[in-house]
């Protein structure tokens, strides 16, 4: 946890004050994490009914593991790597313990320059390391109509950045936990908003159970 408050009930024997020590340890061990999901529509939950949305589905979820943990919804519909990084600092409370970064959609459908994306997430990653805050970095894919020099800069941005600042790397992206399906044309009707970009309630279910597991890691890692 960040900055754990210890309260020390002050007494008159040396006794009363290690009896304090041990109740005020115990009390910031047991505390809340607290992990903020920055990210763009697909965090935010874009066409759903709100306890439909990634957020609190994963939230319940991580509960129903045993976890100790509230998940903010920091994403932004619409949202860049550049937006990401304007309002960082100030997601970055001293309250948040750690951070899902799931950003980049939207660069691609835009046709954002990688370079760009790339020195957004770093600002990104940075600003996480200063403040001191666990971070799991979620991987996208370019497809193939941009070209293969713009697909290698882009895919290979998240590893890059990953081992720069020792952050895990989920590799697939919330779009391509549905895509592992092997009927992908079945996989977007049971599963995508009439949209063809939006998951559904069933697809958010996919999604939280495929990226589950790596913010439970992510979360033990912030205790």
């Amino acid at each position: 946890m960040r900055y754990p408050l210890l309260r020390v009930a002050y007494g008159v024997a040396s006794g009363a004050l290690k009896a304090g020590v041990v109740i005020g340890l115990a009390g910031a061990a047991s505390a809340e994490v607290t992990v903020a999901a920055l990210g763009d529509s697909l965090t935010q939950g874009y066409g759903l009914a709100q306890s439909d949305g990634f957020v609190p589905r994963l939230e319940a979820w991580l509960q129903e593991q045993g976890a100790d943990v509230s998940v903010i919804n920091a994403g932004v519909s619409g949202d860049t790597t550049a937006g990401g990084l304007s309002r960082v600092e100030w997601t970055l409370t001293p309250d948040v313990d750690a951070m899902i970064v799931a950003l980049g959609g939207n660069d691609l459908l835009r046709g954002l320059d990688p370079g760009a994306s790339r020195e957004n997430l770093d600002g990104i990653l940075k600003a996480a390391d200063v403040a001191g805050v666990e971070v799991l970095l979620v991987g996208m894919e370019a497809p193939g109509n941009y070209g293969a020099d713009y697909k290698r800069a882009f895919d290979g941005m998240y590893g890059e950045l990953s081992e720069k600042w020792g952050v895990p790397l989920a590799e697939s992206s919330f779009l391509g936990a549905l895509m592992q399906i092997e009927d992908r044309q079945a996989a977007m009707r049971e599963f995508m908003q009439s949209d063809g970009i939006h998951p559904n309630a069933e697809g958010v279910t996919v999604i939280v159970e495929t990226l589950g597991p790596d913010v439970l890691d992510l979360v033990e890692r912030a205790e």
